[in-house]
């Protein structure tokens, strides 16, 4: 059985907050399975890592003890087939999810001060998807843009969007003010793409680059318009189940520009495809959406002609699907509906259905930049690990008048020295960076802050720390280097304790989450981009009247009630001290955003003597807290910093009854391995883990809260050591 997967986000503190992905999760080998009872001794000796006994049968157990009424509301709500309704009810699945506090919400993207030659609003805009990584339209000025002249091009960005004719007004703007643009958008990365294949990957590190590298049939623009792109134009037919793209005429160059195909309505059957054999881990959306998936990707067939995506012709591609999906044009941003040239990809020694394997000696296919077609709006032309990334445009776009740079390029960084991305910006090396605590000291100091410093906007991509329901490891999986100090006993303690909700939120009410923010983003704006919720409280808003049952009441939303409404209506029918939406946060507009609507000491203590009471057998006090493992990278000082204050946030809180260990990390690799590039629950090492988050792939609350299905569905669901 194939694995379901997702977009897993990364938060790093370098010059810029990049959204990265984890590794394909592999499946499991179901004759290993046993007791995982995460009171394994922590070892650094151990060659092998194992699957622990009775493994998916502990992690169904513990998924029903602690996200049971989750599920049940959840799947309620994914059968309603009125979309406010299903909205509504998916609120009520969320109030759930949240209340059995199995993470803490921690930060959004944005909200951060920063400087920057990049216009605003010039880069496609979207919530969901990878075309924000689309670049080709970016105004890029050799200056720093004055914080004055970007308020003034947001303020006329709100005034035209939707319209198409924001991009001329700003470059005209921009001339106007004295401004002169570059066509070289220069910036940084700190992870290298481990594949060239978009169709093969479900890393955010790998699509941020390789999504340059081709179009989609339809992608947002600047002003966040969905628009054709390689398909001229669609129609949806009247029962909302098929939908026929007609595509322009483009084609496919290699790496040196030359051409090598047409591109053909063809060559997103064979993307599509491919996409599920090579277990991409975006299958998750087209599994149940396309017809005749579900039982391909779960390997009841292997005739992928009843999969419901055909060409039935060089220029017309159509999609049928197993029921209207309200979303469904806001998926195609994804990887997975990606073209792939069939011709190139079989000239590469790449396979389809049973005969794909990626471990052949003659595949080669997305191995290297040179080793994919083209048919987007840049060809790479050096790909060299901790050194470059470089773009040029390809010459034969089939839109390459719209494009305002002619290369990109990602300089490496290895996050070490934290003034570098500031004194580099400054120089003009990289486009701009964000004011970390020590960068804003030193442009304050260089007299720039009062005229470029601008907040940076906040998006839809939710930060949480993850709290280890079931722990197995205690040495990451990769280097065996970040070794816990706990011993055994502690370990079993600590697991059994972390079974219990009130123990877990005694924990998440305890993290001063404005602390922990401030020490990145500083005082003045540790509120902005806190989140308290896992899907942002506007995401969606009802679209007509509906009643739901909350706690055996019939309750009303009118239309236009913001989905965070909903969810802070269960929470307090539920009597859980959690404010996910705040009606007078936002300036009196509302919000789930920019407050800490979880943070209470005097709560956390309540919780911690109920778990205390529960939990009698492990004896906690002052003299024997629990022990909880927190791994951080050591040589970023904005995360040693935010580290420190979880230490002293929950050990103060909770008043000694809970300690924090913190695990150093030595390297962006070692606290990448103790958690991050996990495929598996039961290979975390670490009790508490905030590196990882989420940005949606569509526009439906069910992006989010997919990733906490059961038995391996939801992606996330291995963050808190389960499945």
């Amino acid at each position: 059985m194939k694995k379901l997967t997702a977009i897993l986000c990364l938060l790093l503190a370098v010059s810029m907050i990049f959204s990265l992905a984890a590794c394909t999760p592999k499946t499991p080998d179901p004759a290993n399975t046993g007791d995982a009872t995460g009171t394994q001794a922590p070892s650094d000796t151990e060659e092998e890592d194992t699957v622990p006994p009775d493994y998916a049968e502990k992690s169904k157990t513990i998924y029903n003890a602690v996200l049971g009424d989750f599920n049940t509301a959840y799947q309620a709500a994914k059968a309603e087939k009125n979309v406010s309704k299903k909205w509504a009810m998916m609120a009520i699945a969320e109030a759930k999810l949240m209340e059995s506090a199995v993470m803490l919400p921690t930060t959004t993207q944005g909200g951060n001060y920063a400087i920057s030659r990049v216009a605003p609003y010039t880069i496609d805009y979207s919530l969901w998807g990878n075309d924000d990584e689309n670049w080709q339209t970016a105004l890029i000025a050799t200056e720093f843009i004055k914080s004055a002249d970007r308020t003034e091009m947001k303020a006329k960005w709100n005034e035209l969007k939707g319209t198409g004719e924001y991009l001329a007004w700003a470059k005209q703007y921009l001339a106007d003010k004295g401004y002169t643009l570059q066509t070289t958008y220069s910036t940084t990365f700190n992870s290298f793409p481990q594949t060239w294949d978009v169709l093969a990957t479900s890393r955010a590190a790998d699509s941020q680059f390789i999504v340059k590298t081709y179009d989609g049939l339809l992608e947002y623009d600047n002003e966040g318009t969905q628009r054709p792109a390689l398909a001229s134009s669609y129609t949806v037919s009247e029962d909302g189940l098929t939908y026929t793209f007609t595509l322009r005429d483009t084609i496919w160059v290699d790496s040196q520009g030359r051409e090598v195909a047409k591109v053909k309505a063809d060559d997103f059957v064979a993307g599509l495809q491919h996409s599920v054999d090579a277990e991409g881990g975006l299958d998750y959306l087209v599994d149940g959406v396309i017809a005749g998936m579900h039982a391909y990707i779960k390997g009841e067939t292997t005739d992928f002609s009843t999969v419901g995506v055909k060409a039935t012709d060089d220029k017309t591609l159509v999609y049928t699907l197993e029921a209207p999906c309200s979303y469904f044009l806001t998926m195609l941003g994804y990887g997975i509906f990606a073209p792939m040239s069939r011709s190139f990809y079989e000239s590469k020694g790449g396979k389809f259905g049973a005969e794909f394997d990626a471990t052949a000696e003659s595949y080669t296919y997305g191995k290297t930049q040179d080793d994919i077609a083209y048919c987007g709006a840049f060809i790479v032309k050096n790909a060299t690990a901790e050194s470059i990334i470089s773009f040029e445009k390809n010459e034969n776009y089939w839109n390459k008048g719209a494009m305002n740079i002619d290369k990109i390029q990602y300089l490496y960084t290895d996050g070490k020295d934290e003034m570098k991305p500031y004194n580099d910006a400054v120089a003009g090396t990289i486009a701009g960076c964000s004011l970390t605590t020590a960068r804003l000291k030193q442009c304050r100091d260089d007299g720039r802050f009062d005229t470029y410093a601008y907040t940076s906007a906040t998006n839809a991509t939710s930060y949480m720390a993850f709290f280890n329901l079931n722990r197995f490891s205690f040495r990451d999986i990769g280097l065996h280097t970040v070794v816990s100090p706990q011993t055994e006993a502690d370990a079993a303690r600590t697991n059994k304790a972390m079974q219990n909700v009130n123990f877990r939120r005694a924990l998440a009410f305890s993290l001063d989450r404005a602390n922990y923010n401030a020490q990145g983003v500083g005082d003045e704006l540790k509120l902005v981009s806190l989140r308290n919720s896992y899907t942002p409280a506007k995401f969606v808003y009802l679209e007509e009247d509906v009643t739901v049952d909350i706690n055996g009441t019939a309750t009303q939303f009118a239309a236009g009630t913001p989905y965070g409404v909903i969810m802070q209506a269960q929470i307090d029918a539920d009597g859980v001290a959690i404010k996910v939406y705040d009606p007078q946060a936002d300036e009196g507009n509302g919000s789930g955003d920019g407050y800490d609507g979880w943070y209470n000491p005097t709560e956390a203590m309540n919780q911690l003597n109920t778990a205390i009471a529960a939990l009698a057998d492990l004896n906690i006090s002052k003299e024997n807290p629990i022990q909880i493992d927190l791994p951080y990278p050591s040589a970023r000082e904005t995360y040693a910093k935010r580290a420190q204050a979880v230490k002293k946030s929950v050990e103060d809180a909770l008043q000694g009854f809970v300690q924090v260990n913190l695990v150093e990390c030595k390297n962006d690799k070692e606290w990448y391995y103790a958690g991050y590039y996990t495929d598996f629950g039961y290979e975390a090492n670490y009790d508490i883990y905030d590196l990882s988050g989420w940005g949606p792939d569509y526009g439906d609350p069910s992006t989010y809260l997919d990733t906490f299905l059961p038995d391996g569905a939801g992606y996330m669901i291995k963050c808190i050591g389960i499945f």
